[in-house]
């Protein structure tokens, strides 16, 4: 067992890695991105976790995973976002804006169903 401890830790550590690039999600990330989806998305889009979006093509973001993982949609926030709905209008975000509304998105997600 005590041959298996270094490697056991290995994959801990290997598990938890956070990019270079993205420092670790915090809550106030968390907060911050719900307050952008509020204030950019939530006239169209449903951005909790019940509830219908007011458009009928916007997806619920709750549901976003099971087309997109939302950490790619990071690189799509700052260079400007342009697919979705058909009338969705262009949003472009910083890296910092973008980190946190990807951190949103991954607090709010249902399971996957399989």
């Amino acid at each position: 067992m005590r041959k298996l401890i270094p490697f056991i830790l290995l994959f801990a550590a290997a598990c938890q890695q956070v990019s270079p690039d993205r420092p670790p999600t915090s809550r106030a990330d968390v907060a911050e991105g719900r307050e952008l989806a509020q204030k950019h998305c939530s006239s169209c889009h449903a951005i909790g976790k019940a509830g219908p979006s007011l458009h009928p093509e916007a997806p619920p973001f709750r549901e976003l995973a099971q087309s997109y993982p939302p950490d790619a949609l990071a690189e799509s926030l700052i260079e400007g976002i342009m697919t979705g709905h058909p009338d969705m209008p262009v949003f472009v975000f910083g890296e910092k804006e973008a980190d946190a509304l990807v951190a949103y998105l991954n607090s709010i997600q249902d399971p996957v169903e399989i």
